[in-house]
């Protein structure tokens, strides 16, 4: 049986072959232009499911990287205010051996050293009050700018206490709160990036247990100078120990979760790479390999045009003869 072929069936067929010549060149092109194997999820839908996951890793372990360089830039700033602190704490024990040296020491000396006692507690409330990006460090999550401020004292009945010359006394008081302030660096990994303020510098009298606050004992070896009180310069000087102990205690602490934080920041920066890996290879061309197929069906393009022109050289002539 013998098929007849039409000039209509042949230039349908030739049409046909010229698209698909033109399709497969337009894709080697837009792959060319986008850099990319996948520009949409036909392209290729299990490749895509790879791709899709691979992104939402990269973008997990970015965010992980983002929170360990803010809770690592927390940390810096609670271990230069720590340093800072002994310093400062360091500087008053020094002063408290000082002035219990009753031999060499007169009234005016003790007074003097009382003057720059008055002098590092207030270097030391505004260390205690250092902020990142103005939240206090030392405050837990409360939303004021400060962990410790000045108040006045009251008694049981809120009445206030008055000093010798009839002011009201005036205390250093934890205003900050319980909380804490965590990075999450990991899947399962969860850091504590402030400080509590009252385990550092120590708390005020609850009515049930005695002050541990460095700056009370501040204040009492100030006024033991001043009075040539020996056991109150004694007293301070024992609590100068105490409080560079918690200082040093916290500081150890800090470091460790430095430790942990920096750890685990390289960890999300590996994870990241190797996704990062992962999603090239599935959705990045080959550049040489693009670039010869591209070639190819530019080349096959063009050839399927010279033999249309070639096989439909037929006018209206040749059908009027």
């Amino acid at each position: 049986m013998i098929t007849r072929v039409t000039q209509r069936m042949m230039t349908g067929r030739e049409l046909s072959q010229l698209g698909q010549a033109s399709t497969r060149m337009a894709d080697a092109q837009e792959q060319m232009t986008t850099g990319k194997k996948l520009s949409r999820p036909s392209d290729g839908p299990a490749d895509t499911t790879v791709a899709l996951k691979a992104r939402a890793g990269v973008a997990q372990q970015t965010q992980f990287q983002r929170n360990a360089d803010d809770g690592q830039a927390w940390l810096q700033t609670i271990d230069s205010a720590l340093q800072s602190a002994n310093t400062q704490v360091t500087r008053a024990y020094t002063l408290a051996l000082q002035g219990a040296n009753t031999a060499t020491n007169g009234q005016t000396a003790e007074n003097a050293l009382a003057d720059e006692i008055d002098q590092i507690k207030q270097g030391l409330l505004a260390t205690a009050n250092s902020q990142y990006l103005g939240r206090p460090v030392f405050g837990g999550t409360t939303a004021g700018g400060s962990a410790f401020a000045q108040a006045g004292v009251t008694d049981s009945s809120g009445n206030p206490v008055l000093d010798a010359d009839g002011n009201q006394v005036q205390q250093v008081q934890y205003v900050g709160d319980s909380g804490s302030v965590n990075r999450r660096v990991g899947p399962d990994t969860v850091v504590r990036v402030d400080s509590n303020g009252q385990s550092v510098f120590g708390s005020t009298s609850d009515g049930t247990s005695p002050s541990t606050s460095v700056f009370d004992a501040l204040d009492k070896l100030s006024t033991a100078l001043r009075s040539s009180d020996q056991d109150g310069i004694q007293a301070g000087i024992q609590a100068m120990q105490d409080a560079r102990t918690r200082i040093s205690s916290a500081a150890a602490d800090e470091g460790a979760r430095m430790n942990q934080i920096t750890a685990a920041s390289n960890v999300a920066g590996d994870n990241k790479l190797a996704l990062q890996t992962v999603q090239s290879n599935v959705e990045d061309i080959d550049i040489a390999e693009a670039t010869i197929n591209l070639e190819t069906q530019t080349t096959a393009y063009n050839a399927a045009l010279a033999a249309i022109s070639k096989t439909s050289q037929q006018s209206l002539l040749d059908y009027l003869a």
